[in-house]
Formats: C-alpha cells, sequence, structure tokens
C-alpha cells in the first residue's frame, strides 16, 4: 500500500491523464471542495468504484482524560464518514 502526499497524488494524476499538475491541482481540489459542500448539506456522495462520504451525528457522551482520570463531557459533534465500495478479486 502506497500512502500518498496531496503533491504526489496531484503528480501521479497529472502524468497517468497528461494534465499540467496545475490543471491536477484544481481537479482535486474541485472535487474535494464538490464532497465538502455535498456533506454539509446532508447529502450523500458516491463515487462508483471508489465508496461513499456522508457526515455522520456523533452524540455528545462522557469520557475520560487519559491523564487524571476524571470524568469530562464530549461535545456533540459532525464528523465525514467513508466506507469503501466493495471490490472483487
Amino acid at each position: 500500500m502506497t500512502n500518498y502526499t496531496q503533491k504526489e497524488l496531484i503528480a501521479a494524476l497529472a502524468e497517468r491523464i497528461g494534465f499540467s499538475k496545475a490543471a491536477a491541482g484544481e481537479a482535486i481540489g474541485a472535487l474535494t471542495d464538490i464532497i465538502k459542500a455535498e456533506t454539509d448539506a446532508g447529502k450523500k456522495v458516491a463515487i462508483p468504484g471508489l465508496g461513499r462520504f456522508e457526515m455522520k451525528e456523533r452524540a455528545a457522551r462522557l469520557g475520560r482524560n487519559p491523564a487524571t482520570g476524571a470524568a469530562i463531557q464530549i461535545a456533540a459533534s459532525r464528523v465525514l464518514g467513508f466506507k469503501a465500495s466493495k471490490t472483487t478479486a
């Protein structure tokens, strides 16, 4: 498995489809902007062969401070979730 930085991902995309690095960077930026805007609006974004992005709600809960062991209240939050599409071998 290869871990890509954003710079490496842009370079790989540019090389694969013949875009300039600037154009590839704009394409990746536009894709992430669309995913963020749509999921913030409560919609699911499915990309066939990749997976599905959706905003998830986390309820407020009681937690523990690992340093002191004291109970703390963790606020409710929203997080972006991703579920990979099924792959066939």
